[in-house]
C-alpha cells in the first residue's frame, strides 16, 4: 500500500476497533479555519460543500484558485495547535468507549504535519494512536483491522471516505459525523448503510448498539 504504511507502534488488542477521522469529527475544522482565513484577509463562504471556489479574497471578493487554497491549508495545518478546538463531548465520549474498544485516529492530512497534530491531541486529552495519510481510507482501515472477527467502527465527515471503507470492510459500522451544522446541511446525503449523527452522544449510542450494549 504505497504511501499508507501502518505504524508498527500501533498494537491492537482482541477487542472492537473504532477508527475515527479528525477534522470536523474530533477537532473542529470549519470555524477555526474561518478564523485563520480572516487573519489572512480571506473568507470561507457557505455556498457549497467544498473549499475551492468558496474561499474568497475579502478585498476583491475574488475566489481563490486551487493552488492558493492548498497553500492556505498547508499553512493552517502547520499552526493548527493555535486554532483548532475539540468537538463537544469528544474527550469524555472516547474515554468511555476506550474501556471497551481500541481507538485509532486516521486523518486525511499531509503526514509532515502529524507531529503538530499529535501534540495538540495529547494536550486535549485525546492520546489515541494517530495515522496521517492522503491515501484512500478503505485499504488503511482494512489493513488495520486485519480481517479479525471483532466489531469495527469507522467515523468520518466525508462521504467518499465512508464509501471507501464500506467497499473494503463491508461489516464495518459507518458513522457520518460533521460537527459544523452549517456545512453539514450542504453535504451530500449519506448512502444506505451509513448512520448519520449530529454529535458525539449520538455517535456513542450507535457504537454501543453495534458493540452489543
Amino acid at each position: 500500500m504505497p504511501g499508507a504504511a501502518i505504524d508498527e507502534r500501533i498494537r491492537l488488542q482482541e477487542r472492537p476497533l473504532i477508527v475515527s477521522d479528525i477534522d470536523e469529527v474530533v477537532l473542529e475544522f470549519i470555524n477555526p479555519f474561518k478564523a485563520f482565513l480572516e487573519s489572512c484577509g480571506h473568507a470561507l463562504l457557505p455556498r457549497s460543500f467544498r473549499l475551492t471556489g468558496n474561499i474568497v479574497d475579502l478585498a476583491s471578493e475574488r475566489p481563490l484558485a486551487e493552488p492558493e487554497v492548498k497553500a492556505l491549508l498547508d499553512s493552517f495545518y502547520g499552526s493548527q495547535d493555535r486554532w483548532q478546538t475539540p468537538a463537544e463531548r469528544v474527550a469524555d465520549t472516547l474515554a468511555a468507549l476506550s474501556q471497551d474498544a481500541d481507538i485509532v485516529f486516521l486523518t486525511a492530512m499531509p503526514p509532515h504535519h502529524a507531529a503538530v497534530r499529535r501534540a495538540l491531541l495529547d494536550r486535549l486529552g485525546l492520546p489515541y494512536p494517530l495515522l496521517a495519510s492522503e491515501e484512500p481510507k478503505g485499504p488503511i482501515v482494512q489493513k488495520l483491522h486485519g480481517g479479525r472477527s471483532v466489531p469495527l467502527v469507522f467515523i468520518d465527515d466525508i462521504l467518499r471516505n465512508l464509501q471507501s471503507v464500506q467497499h473494503h470492510a463491508p461489516s464495518c459500522l459507518l458513522i457520518n459525523l460533521m460537527v459544523n451544522a452549517e456545512f453539514r446541511a450542504l453535504a451530500p446525503k449519506p448512502d444506505a448503510g451509513i448512520c448519520a449523527v449530529a454529535d458525539w452522544p449520538e455517535a456513542a449510542a450507535a457504537i454501543r448498539a453495534h458493540l452489543g450494549g
